[in-house]
């Protein structure tokens, strides 16, 4: 069980962090408003926590301007997949085991 403790990820343990994932591992790409909607968030909140998430390389950024106005989209990379599934898995296990 020791072992199963080691493969939860910091970067999950906060909910805010583990939304922003659960919602970019369901969706190709999701737009900075939308998570801000679906994770009822202040825009400097919400961005504090992509920002660790994009310094970890587990989400890519692609900012562009739709009608002259700025759009963000986040996707998650296949190192935040993979990551996030260890995490998951992690903790079904420990689960499974108590």
């Amino acid at each position: 069980m020791k072992s199963l403790f080691k493969q939860l990820d910091k970067a999950f343990e906060n909910k805010i962090r583990l939304g922003i994932m659960s919602a970019l591992m369901v969706n190709s790409q999701v737009s900075f408003n939308d998570l801000k909607e679906i994770l009822d968030l202040t825009d400097g909140n919400l961005a504090s926590h992509l920002k660790y998430l994009e310094k970890e390389n587990y989400i890519s950024v692609r900012k562009s301007f739709v009608n002259r106005k700025p759009n963000t989209v986040y996707t998650a990379t296949q190192t935040g997949k993979t990551a996030f599934e260890t995490h998951l898995n992690a903790l079904e296990e420990i689960i499974k085991q108590l």
